[in-house]
């Protein structure tokens, strides 16, 4: 029998990762009520983030204490580069814990997310002229590699909020 030292102690069942200005007044806090209302422990940075605390080792923390990251990519995720530390963060968990991963292609399109098309494009060409290439390549091939899971693609009308 494994000794529970040899299982990290999950604080979160779900990490939601998401671009505020996208999608927090809309699809993420409807998604939020519904996961809690089945009594999941979901991390939220406006719940659980305190004042002055330095957001993105807060960030990588929650994710090593999660069992589950969905990520909701809409239109502006890439112009984020918190948002892309996060997601290369969660992409390195999955790769070595076998963190689950649950993209949500929100209002995009999924082949735009693997092959940086449409304003993803525009997003990583900007971040390339103005941020180490090293970065960026990480930020790159984490989002290409969330392109390429299996999730949810929802195309957006007026019946998604």
């Amino acid at each position: 029998m494994a000794s529970s030292s040899s299982f990290p102690l999950m604080k979160y069942q779900v990490f939601l990762s998401f671009r505020g200005e996208d999608t927090r007044l809309n699809f993420t806090s409807h998604l939020l009520k519904a996961l809690k209302a089945t009594g999941m422990s979901v991390f939220f940075d406006e719940e659980k983030l305190e004042r002055g605390e330095h957001i993105l080792p807060a960030l990588s923390q929650a994710i090593v204490a999660s069992r589950l990251s969905i990520i909701v990519l809409s239109s502006d995720y890439a112009s984020s580069k918190s948002c892309l530390a996060e997601l290369s963060d969660i992409m390195d968990r999955r790769g070595s814990h076998g963190q689950i991963v649950l993209p949500i292609f929100y209002h995009v399109d999924p082949s735009h997310v693997r092959n940086f098309g449409g304003s993803f494009k525009t997003c990583f060409d900007g971040h390339e002229s103005n941020k180490p290439l090293d970065e960026v390549k990480r930020w790159k091939a984490a989002f290409a590699e969330a392109g390429e899971l299996k999730g949810l693609h929802i195309e957006g009308s007026k019946f998604d909020r």
